[in-house]
């Protein structure tokens, strides 16, 4: 992409791999470069999109299936895309994403059934046709990926205190199908993927992510 204004680039990838800070340090380099940038995280962002991420995160709503999990997901965006993404496409600004509908194909694809193309016809609906222009996939090993991941928030579950989210905690089974289905995605459309290694230093993989977004 040599014109970035009004492009919507989302990074993804397994727990840990270092989305959010390659988004931020693209942010920097492109606000750097004069461009307008928003940047944003999938689920939250919004009042609403926020209260939904604490429903998903929270372990003490295991009870959630992964259909009921997949739509909530897709309102937490459908309110984004509404509220902040489109307005901000349609002025010309750069939206970057920490996370998006790639996110779902790659954690809940499978689980109660849910096929590739349910999914998608869900996320068309729930942004209305606004898929990313480019997606930059962070890969790594699954057992990498669950040894980088930092404490983010501290939640109350009966009588202990535990600081893994409820996705977190899942086996690492899951997390390495979760690999799998991200890589099967990048596979199915590389125009609108790139895959970087994510096992590396910051710089390293902040080299390759401008090489990837300026290709």
């Amino acid at each position: 992409m040599t014109d970035l204004h009004g492009k919507f680039i989302v990074f993804d990838g397994t727990e840990g791999c270092g989305k959010s800070t390659q988004a931020a340090m693209l942010r920097n380099r492109l606000e750097s470069d004069g461009l307008r940038v928003l940047l944003v995280r999938d689920p939250g962002t919004t009042r609403v999109g926020e209260l939904i991420r604490g429903i998903l995160l929270n372990p003490d709503h295991d009870e959630i299936g992964f259909r009921c999990e997949m739509l909530l997901y897709m309102a937490a965006r459908a309110q984004m895309m509404h509220e902040i993404i489109r307005p901000a496409l349609n002025d010309g600004k750069v939206v970057l994403s920490d996370r998006f509908i790639s996110s779902t194909l790659a954690y809940q694809l499978g689980g109660d059934d849910l096929t590739a193309e349910e999914i998608r016809a869900v996320g068309n609906i729930a942004v209305k046709g606004g898929w990313p222009h480019l997606t930059v996939l962070l890969d790594m090993s699954a057992e990498a990926s669950m040894d980088r991941v930092q404490p983010k928030l501290l939640f109350s579950t009966g009588s202990d205190l535990v600081n893994k989210d409820r996705i977190e905690r899942r086996p690492m089974e899951y997390h390495e199908r979760v690999r799998t289905n991200y890589l099967s995605q990048a596979a199915a459309d590389p125009k609108r993927y790139r895959i970087i290694q994510a096992d590396r230093d910051q710089q390293s993989v902040h080299v390759d992510v401008l090489k990837a977004i300026f290709e």
